[in-house]
């Protein structure tokens, strides 16, 4: 199958994630003209997927889907603005997502994710004709097939992102859902495990997406917390790198302990306690003050954090198990997500999210999904290329099972998790 097209300028990948939706615009040359995102106007009813499957299946299914696709056209409209184009001219548009949006989108049975066997309707890749969902594209939108109920068309992009592959290969794209593949130079495992909101600055005191205003990265300097805010500026909330980074500097400075308790000013004697406030949920660290108030990280941020880094972790413990490998044995490690900039390696093996053995051989892409979606768009035979690798996924599901749990309750604190 040849990506359906007409004469025109553009093509338009879309990455359409449960906290974020990210896009891109290319000319026929592969020139980036516009990139962009914006948050997924569906979390007003839900958060997680889970939430918005049971709403669907409650009756809100049309409602979900129109939320979605106006997102879409907003997120396009602001493609066009940047790039200086208009609608007419889109010649090829594609867009991947994990299953839950993919079926929302598509209007298919929730229940087929829901509930046991977890099974959607049809994985293929599928052309959607945009009159039918409410959305203004001149031509057909490509949706990415899927791999399982569990294991979506986003890891699919992200893997097709790669046109080299390297055997023992770990790939990583952290976001609500972390979805990840291992590759030993024949065969592949993927899984993916409920990591919630907080790589993508969701459910935070002081959470945004990574958009200028947002504290990307925090280091200690002597006695001070310096702080990289995206655009530069005075900071305005944390997004998923900066509370990785947050959390890593906390620890490092001996403000939060191993098992992520925020300390009381009192419990530390260096300079640094001043940057610990007590407020009526308990201790805080605090980022950044001025006239509009106290920029904190706080008890229950840490606490989202390490419930999402545990997921992630305990997920690769298991996945490697299961393939009969180790993260020794992984000679590339390629990360990608919406959590913002790159994380630090010293921050990634701070916080125990990944084996130490593996942090080495990180590789930050971001927007790896993106990549993908665009590298289907720019080949004759791309969405072909896609199932073809799709087939190949083999899929093993981890939540909810005796070794993930364990894996996970270990992974929780940061002093715990062996390395």
């Amino acid at each position: 199958m040849s990506p359906s097209s007409r004469p025109a300028t553009f093509r338009l990948a879309l990455d359409l994630g449960t906290t974020t939706l990210a896009g891109r615009l290319c000319a026929a040359d592969g020139t980036v003209l516009a990139e962009g995102k914006r948050s997924n106007p569906q979390a007003i009813l839900g958060a997680d997927v889970i939430r918005r499957l049971e709403a669907a299946l409650a009756g809100e299914g049309e409602r979900l889907r129109d939320l979605l696709v106006g997102g879409i056209d907003e997120l396009l409209g602001e493609l066009l603005r940047q790039a200086g184009g208009e609608r007419r001219d889109i010649g090829r548009a594609a867009a991947c997502a994990n299953p839950a949006i993919s079926l929302l989108l598509r209007g298919g049975d929730p229940a087929r994710i829901l509930f046991p066997p977890h099974r959607p309707d049809d994985r293929g890749g599928v052309m959607l004709d945009p009159a039918s969902l409410g959305l203004q594209l001149p031509v057909p939108l490509y949706l990415f097939p899927l791999v399982s109920g569990f294991v979506g068309g986003d890891l699919v992009a992200f893997l097709h992102s790669r046109p080299q592959l390297v055997s023992h290969s770990f790939f990583l794209d952290v976001g609500t859902n972390g979805e990840m593949a291992y590759f030993d130079g024949a065969r592949w495992w993927t899984t993916s495990v409920p990591a919630g909101p907080a790589f993508e600055g969701g459910d935070i005191a002081s959470g945004m997406a990574a958009t200028p205003g947002a504290i990307a990265g925090v280091t200690i300097g002597g006695e001070r917390l310096l702080l990289d805010v995206i655009g530069g500026g005075p900071p305005r909330g944390l997004c998923g790198s900066g509370l990785a980074e947050a959390v890593a500097a906390g620890l490092s400075a001996g403000l939060i302990d191993g098992r992520g308790r925020i300390l009381a000013p009192e419990e530390v004697a260096t300079g640094l306690s001043r940057y610990l406030v007590v407020t009526p949920a308990g201790a805080a660290l605090c980022l950044h003050h001025d006239a509009a108030g106290l920029l904190l990280l706080t008890q229950a941020d840490v606490r989202a954090f390490q419930l999402a880094k545990g997921a992630v972790r305990a997920g690769i413990d298991c996945l490697l198990a299961r393939a009969g490998a180790s993260a020794a044995l992984c000679r590339e490690v390629v990360v990608t997500g919406a959590f913002g900039l790159s994380l630090r390696p010293e921050v990634l093996k701070r916080v125990a999210m990944l084996p130490a053995a593996m942090v080495e051989n990180v590789l930050f892409t971001p927007g790896g999904a993106l990549a993908g979606v665009d590298r289907a768009l720019a080949a004759p035979d791309g969405y072909d290329q896609v199932q073809r690798l799709a087939e190949q996924l083999k899929p093993y599901p981890l939540s909810g099972t005796p070794a993930f749990e364990s894996a996970f309750l270990a992974a929780l604190d940061f002093a715990s998790v062996p390395h």
